[in-house]
């Protein structure tokens, strides 16, 4: 449950970013101090949520995301509220010696996607270094990973500002595509919708998350045209899902296919 925390404030940092102190351009530098703010606050509640194991870090980490949101739909001067943070307006990217203008849907598609590559890129390097392997480790046995001498709580605590960042970059990026930061974007569901997302597409896999988001947009933009209660069908095809095909769609590929 903290997808949506560091999804909605690094959005929330960007935007005011963006509202409160208008810029004329996209430097390198605004987008570094989102990061470095994101990060931070990855760091602080990972060293409150890790504290505890199973269940309770669960429960921590969705107490701060609801704090956050609370907090975000109070300060209405700041959030816009329950309107959420609107007049967000792309300025162009400056890079030395190019000025890539934004303002076109095709133009931050193309923007959106080199930095996702990018960032898909430096997450499977993450997962097949050695630190990578030593997350497995922890994931297969931390009793194990402990008396071969690793420090899995400092571990894990670096994966958890790992996965702030990449969240952050996601709520950032969100904020620029909607030009608007509602204030669900802290709320708990975000991080359940993607929860359901991996678990389609197979937990424990790389690809399987990127399997499961796409059917689950397709489902949800398909089923929406036929009922308003698609959220409940939704629903019923996880919990399908959950019982009968637990690999998910990817990681059963995998299982059958032997890749």
């Amino acid at each position: 449950m903290t997808y949506e925390t560091f999804c909605g404030l690094a959005g929330s940092l960007d935007a005011l970013r963006l509202t409160v102190v208008p810029i004329e351009s996209l430097h390198w530098s605004t987008s570094g101090q989102v990061v470095i703010m994101t990060l931070l606050g990855g760091a602080v509640i990972g060293f409150f949520c890790l504290r505890r194991l199973g269940i309770y870090f669960a429960m921590l980490t969705l107490a701060f995301a609801q704090l956050l949101y609370f907090v975000g739909f109070h300060l209405a001067d700041w959030t816009g509220g329950d309107d959420g943070l609107r007049g967000i307006d792309v300025p162009p990217l400056r890079l030395p010696g190019i000025t890539i203008p934004l303002d076109t849907s095709l133009a931050f598609y193309y923007f959106a996607f080199g930095l996702v590559a990018l960032a898909v890129a430096a997450l499977k390097r993450i997962l097949d270094s050695p630190f990578g392997a030593v997350l497995q480790a922890i994931r297969e046995n931390s009793g194990r990973a402990t008396a071969c001498g690793y420090d899995i709580g400092r571990v894990k605590h670096l994966s958890f500002v790992f996965s702030a960042l990449f969240a952050g970059l996601a709520g950032a990026l969100d904020a620029l595509r909607l030009n608007v930061v509602p204030i669900e974007s802290l709320y708990w569901t975000t991080s359940g919708q993607v929860v359901i997302m991996t678990l389609l597409g197979g937990a424990g896999t790389f690809f399987g998350p990127f399997v499961g988001a796409a059917t689950f947009l397709v489902l949800e933009d398909r089923l929406a045209i036929f009922t308003e209660s698609w959220p409940l069908v939704i629903g019923a095809i996880f919990m399908a899902f959950v019982l009968f095909l637990p690999k998910g769609i990817w990681g059963t590929l995998l299982a059958r296919f032997g890749a």
